[in-house]
């Protein structure tokens, strides 16, 4: 899997919990989807993403194949 797919899985993650719990535990959970959402936007109007950041140092491939130590070699 690729870290674009990573990030997506971890944005919906963090969106459906924190609306469940925000809707049974408390509404202070809403706080989790509002992040998500914010990060999702920085991320597309500024590139940077710390879940991709992590994922690379996880040994997640990126869609052109390569992982965070053969980027380093190059």
């Amino acid at each position: 899997m690729h870290t674009e797919n990573m990030i997506r899985i971890l944005a919906g993650t963090l969106v459906i919990t924190g609306v469940i719990l925000g809707r049974f535990v408390s509404a202070w959970w809403l706080i989790v989807p509002l992040f998500a959402g914010a990060n999702l936007i920085q991320s597309a109007i500024t590139g940077f993403c710390p879940a991709e950041i992590i994922f690379r140092k996880l040994g997640v491939k990126d869609r052109c194949g390569e992982t965070a130590e053969a980027q380093a070699r190059n």
